[in-house]
């Protein structure tokens, strides 16, 4: 990454906290800032391909399975508490009469945070290492993890008393005792989510500008070079493909407390393949591209969906691919050639 390169990045990062900390604040109610909060939720996830796919060559269309990990476990959190001391309501309706042994742990805050980052750091890296060790990769990769994402959502509809089917896991208001349905709870609760997802942005930008970016960079051109150079290529790609699972399973835990709900259509395929639109969109070669790709495919989701309500599928799949068409490489590559046009226009006079 070059040095006007960084000037770009820099500026998006700029714009972003502008608008993201001073302007829609002051802007939005606090039912739409809440809508804006499930929109960062999803950025992580768009972050994390940003890494994958467009450093590493790695496309994954199964992002849904460690989104959905995250926000079912903090969803477990957030259920035991609104139940106590009871059983969850789907397990009484589902003839269950202890609580699962797996259910336990999750009664305690600190066990649920360390579950969001652990649960799916192992359970990415494991996967990704035995698939990479195999030489794995490009389309078949993707559609192994497409099949997992369909799995594990058929999986959770038939564990009505464990995961609460096909209607998921709702009914809860509280955090650690405070009421998270209020104005001032969702306020707050945006703005510890912007820290976050700022420290997460920075943190991926930071780790694409190291030496692991710049291999990740010759893995993703020629990996067999790579590979012949005595790098160990499988672990390299599986420690990516970790990192971004633990950024996926952090945003799902925030959207399940943003949204108040969780269910088996966020792990699933269609989720999934709209989490790598996200990048698409924003331009995979860029950290603040993918929050800006997520907070307008979101925004362009809720517009179509309310002012044409029986053909909004129909628009948004059109504005996609008109994007993807007219730039391939996303609004972020557009801006930067714009930018380096009108830079050396002013150079030359």
């Amino acid at each position: 990454m070059n040095n006007y390169s960084l000037k770009i990045s820099g500026w998006a990062y700029a714009f972003l906290f502008i608008i993201l900390v001073a302007v829609f604040p002051l802007w939005f109610d606090a039912y739409r800032l809440n809508i804006v909060s499930k929109y960062l939720a999803l950025a992580f996830v768009a972050i994390g391909i940003v890494l994958t796919w467009g450093y590493g060559g790695i496309l994954s269309l199964g992002q849904g399975v460690f989104f959905g990990i995250g926000g079912y476990l903090m969803a477990m959190f957030l259920k035991l508490e609104a139940s106590a001391p009871d059983l969850p309501d789907f397990m009484v309706w589902s003839s269950v009469d202890v609580l699962p042994l797996w259910w336990r742990p999750y009664s305690s805050f600190t066990m649920t945070l360390l579950s969001i980052v652990l649960i799916p750091a192992v359970l990415a890296f494991g996967f990704a290492y035995a698939i990479f060790r195999k030489r794995v990769s490009g389309v078949y990769f993707a559609i192994v993890t497409l099949s997992l994402a369909l799995t594990l959502s058929v999986l959770i509809i038939g564990q009505q008393g464990g995961t609460g089917g096909s209607n998921g896991i709702t009914d809860f208001s509280t955090l650690l005792g405070h009421d998270i349905l209020s104005d001032e709870a969702i306020t707050t609760l945006y703005y510890i989510q912007l820290v976050l997802l700022f420290c997460v942005a920075a943190l991926a930008s930071l780790m694409i500008r190291t030496r692991l970016g710049k291999l990740l960079i010759a893995i993703r051109d020629r990996e067999d070079r790579v590979r012949f150079s005595g790098y160990d290529t499988a672990m390299i790609k599986a420690f990516v493909f970790m990192v971004a699972a633990v950024f996926a399973s952090i945003g799902g835990a925030f959207y399940t407390v943003q949204v108040g709900l969780i269910g088996p259509s966020v792990v699933g395929v269609m989720s999934s393949v709209e989490m790598v639109i996200y990048a698409a969109v924003g331009g995979r070669l860029s950290v603040p591209g993918a929050i800006v790709g997520a907070l307008l495919v979101g925004f362009a989701r809720s517009y179509f969906s309310e002012y044409f309500p029986e053909t909004w599928l129909f628009f948004l799949g059109g504005l996609f691919i008109a994007v993807v068409m007219i730039l391939p490489n996303g609004l972020a590559d557009a801006f930067s050639r714009m930018f380096q046009q009108l830079g050396k226009r002013r150079y030359a006079k």
